[in-house]
Order: structure tokens, then sequence, then C-alpha cells
């Protein structure tokens, strides 16, 4: 038999330690007596969460999936999650809808429910209702900045409702995601060619993914009551660093051209409120968040589609 040498011997034992902590985190997960409350569950955020649970060792059977469209949750319901309609347009649906949880992750709505604070104060009230000990909710980075106007309002009055309730809360003040930089890095891609806006501020986008993630952690282990996060992530990324990503990705030279001097400034969305970034994916995950050119090299056939 070959003997070692010391070097493999030391990195069998880090990946025995490695499976073995991972195998000890699946084991208490599977005896937890927390079950998981998932909003929006249909959703492309709540999906991802619940993937990301899963993926964890969470026992499917405590989870508890809410959507307004719960036939489209079957696939968990096969796999024992308890799958249930709930709206918070109809805050009568959600004390049902909630019944049995003792965590939650509440994501952010779109205005169809009316004001948010307001669609938002339903699920907490019900939440609080029925038991549930934390809320973990998907909040705006710019609110760390200061920020309180527009999108912000919204965010920092939820999040004056959760302090107020007597639940303990996670802020997940998310970042804009990566995803919607697909389509610029697309154009670049077909055209060989990147305009650098004047005076633009570089944002530290986070992928859908890296988000889901840390909210997964924050409801599978403890030490997260009452705290807020920044999840970006792991640069700021501009217009430059999409351009050289998307080349990488490709192979596709990227021609970076100033813009016309007399055109008007663009104005990014969030401006300085959103030029953040921070280690909490990784702090929470124990995995770095993915990088922009992580993330193009992973979608290479859309930007070449």
């Amino acid at each position: 038999m070959k003997r070692l040498t010391r070097r493999e011997a030391l990195e069998l034992a880090a990946a025995a330690a490695l499976t073995g902590a991972a195998a000890s985190a699946a084991d208490a997960l599977a005896g937890t007596a927390d079950r998981i409350i998932i909003s929006g569950a249909s959703g492309q955020l709540g999906g991802e969460a619940v993937r990301q649970l899963l993926a964890k060792g969470f026992p499917a059977g405590n989870l508890i999936l809410v959507s307004r469209t719960p036939a489209a949750l079957a696939p968990y319901a096969k796999l024992g999650a308890v799958t249930r309609f709930g709206d918070f347009a109809r805050p009568e649906s959600l004390p049902a809808a909630y019944a049995g949880g003792t965590r939650m992750l509440l994501i952010s709505i779109g205005g169809g429910a009316g004001p948010r604070p307001v669609a938002h104060g339903h699920a907490i009230d019900a939440a609080r209702a029925a038991g549930v000990r934390q809320i973990a909710y998907t909040s705006w980075l710019g609110i760390s900045k200061g920020d309180t106007q527009g999108i912000a309002a919204d965010h920092v009055a939820t999040e004056e409702l959760l302090r107020r309730s007597g639940v303990a809360y996670t802020f997940l003040r998310n970042s804009l995601y990566m995803e919607i930089l697909l389509p610029q890095a697309a154009r670049m891609v077909a055209d060989g060619r990147a305009t650098l806006p004047a005076g633009e501020v570089p944002m530290g986008y986070v992928t859908r993914g890296d988000c889901a993630a840390a909210a997964a952690a924050v409801l599978s282990t403890p030490g997260h009551d009452n705290r807020s996060y920044d999840i970006t992530g792991p640069a700021l990324i501009g217009v430059r660093d999409v351009a050289a990503a998307a080349s990488a990705a490709t192979g596709k030279a990227i021609v970076l051209v100033p813009a016309d001097p007399n055109a008007p400034p663009v104005r990014g969305f969030g401006g300085l409120s959103l030029a953040v970034t921070s280690t909490a994916v990784a702090d929470l995950t124990g995995r770095p968040a993915t990088s922009i050119r992580e993330f193009l090299a992973a979608h290479r056939d859309r930007l070449l589609a």
C-alpha cells in the first residue's frame, strides 16, 4: 500500500473533518423542532431559499411554504413540505397559513397588494399571533447608508413594524440582484463594445442565490435575533467590470468607449447608498459571495444567445 506524504495525510484529515462537520450540521437540522415559514415560496427568491434549506439538510416536513399559488409548490409537497395558500391582500387567509410556524422568511412584495407596509403588517400580525418567534425580512441595502426615500421608505416602515412587534427580527438588507446585469452583459458581447457612463457609481450587486443562502442561514442557525445584515456581492461593480467579466466568460473582445461628454449623466438606481460591500454572505454561509466573473461564466450560454 502506498505511503501517504505528510501533505496528503493532512489534506485527507481536513476533508474528513469537513465531511464530519457537514454531517453533524445536517444531523442537527434533521432533529430540529423549528418549523420555518417561507412567504412567497413559489417566487424566485422564495423557491431558492427552500432549495438552500433542503440542501443544508433541513427536513422538508418542517417547512411551511406559503403562496398565492400553492399548486406550484407540488414538488416540495411530495418531499413532505406543508404547502398552503396565503395572500397579504387577504389577511384573513394568513392565520391558517402560518399556523404551527416558529420562524419565518418574510419576502417583501410588490405593490399589487396595496401599500407595502400595510401588506407586510398583515403578515407580521398573523405571524406573531401564530407564535412565530423570529422573522427574517428581505429589506433594502440603502437603509444602512441612511436612504429613506422612494423604495427605501416602504422598507424603513416595515422594519419599524417589526421592531415594535415583539417578535425577534433579522433584517436582510439586500443589494440589487446581479441577475439584472445579464441583459447588459449580453448586449456588450453582441455589440463588441461598452459605453463608460460619466459619473458612474459602481454598486455591490449580489446574486439571488447568495441572498437566499444568507436567508437560509439566519433561519436555521442561532444568533441572529434583532440583527441586520448588508447582503452584497464581494466587490463594487461598474460597466468596466461587467465588460471584463463578459469578455472573460465568452472570449469575445469588448471595447470600452467613453460616453459622449455632452450627454446627460446617467443616474444609477440607488446611487451612493448602494456603493457598499460587506462580508455578510461569507460570514453567514461559510463561503464567499459570488463574483461578477463567476456569475457571468456560469451564464455563458445566455451571453452568447
